[in-house]
């Protein structure tokens, strides 16, 4: 069974922390991963910041080796390190870097269970504060969260936001208004008359869950109707399936489908084609997250959450409360607005 790249680096980066340092050949064996595959993933971590690399060896990036002279030291924790995360990460660092502070970095690899190990892993690196993506869903229980609100120096989520009776909504937090992203991608559909819209989204992740909450209330506001959701995630989730089930609802009549994310979307496409529909003469389609949308064929239409918006102004607010401990701001749960990016996957002339 094949795993994907944010896997694989999570293992390696749970590998190295627990060796402490490994040369790259013995580390591609202990994995069963080859050697090619490994020296790209280890790039791909170091340039993060979350090893070191050297002639043929990678070794823990600890907080002695990158602490700024007079900066504070943040630790940030994703559950990957590429596609959406990548650019909250890139945020973070460039408003880190702009403050004189220095970032470490903790893969969970998208298991909850992950998450405390990494934790404590940046803990031991001597971190100031931490920026927090853990595993949650909104199916949770509030106590599974309280283990976060119980961490013991400041700590920012990152596209997270607790349930109001966690101890973790004591917190501060800044993520993307998913929500409002959904209903301007639904307004967009309705000004070009599209008027039965679908939604396929994943159902594994945060941000999942929020755009589908978003589908029904957009749906409610803009008076659309909903259609049942299209799973792009689960035992007969395949992309041929879901094409499937997308030429069924077309041929009961919608005429426009928003794809959460850009990889399902592109992978739908050309899928779509084979199946004698066409973007967007027979659909117009939208993905959510604006990652690759562009590399569509068609160009997607996208809407695209403030990722590096949000990586940097996390660090903002825990800097703010690094720098007071004495006499911490109020906490604040943020919330950055998702854009529109309008390409061609739509057509037509919005009114």
């Amino acid at each position: 069974m094949s795993i994907s790249a944010d896997e694989r680096r999570a293992r390696i980066l749970a590998e190295v922390q627990r060796l402490g340092s490994v040369r790259l050949v013995s580390l591609a064996q202990r994995l069963g991963i080859p050697a090619v595959t490994v020296r790209r993933d280890v790039a791909a971590l170091a340039d993060a910041g979350a090893v070191r690399r050297t002639h043929g060896s990678v070794s823990v990036a600890t907080g002695g080796d990158h602490r700024p002279p007079d900066g504070p030291l943040l630790g940030l924790l994703v559950p990957a390190a590429a596609q959406y995360f990548g650019d909250v990460i890139a945020g973070a660092r460039e408003a880190a870097g702009a403050r004189g502070a220095h970032l470490v970095l903790g893969i969970s690899s998208y298991e909850a269970s992950a998450d405390r190990d990494q934790v404590e892993q940046l803990l031991r690196s001597g971190v100031d504060g931490l920026l927090l993506a853990p595993n949650w869903t909104p199916s949770d229980r509030p106590d599974a969260h309280a283990w976060v609100g119980e961490l013991d120096p400041p700590t920012v989520l990152v596209e997270r936001r607790p349930a109001l009776d966690s101890p973790a909504a004591e917190l501060d937090s800044v993520s993307s208004d998913h929500r409002h992203g959904v209903l301007t991608a639904l307004r967009h559909l309705s000004s070009l008359e599209r008027r039965r819209i679908a939604l396929v989204a994943r159902c594994d992740t945060w941000t999942a869950h929020r755009v589908r909450e978003g589908y029904l209330d957009g749906c409610e506001l803009l008076g659309l109707t909903a259609e049942p959701v299209i799973d792009s995630v689960g035992p007969r989730a395949d992309p041929e399936t879901v094409a499937d089930q997308i030429v069924r609802a077309r041929d009961r009549g919608i005429d426009a489908v928003l794809i959460h994310n850009d990889q399902d979307a592109i992978q739908l496409l050309p899928i779509l084609r084979n199946r004698g529909l066409r973007v967007p003469e027979d659909l117009s389609v939208i993905s959510y997250d604006d990652v690759f949308a562009a590399l569509g064929a068609p160009p997607l239409t996208a809407v695209a959450p403030p990722k590096k918006g949000v990586g940097a102004e996390a660090v903002d607010l825990l800097l703010r409360r690094v720098a007071d401990l004495v006499s911490p701001p109020p906490v604040r749960h943020v919330q950055l607005l998702p854009t529109l990016t309008v390409r061609a996957s739509c057509g037509g002339t919005a009114r």
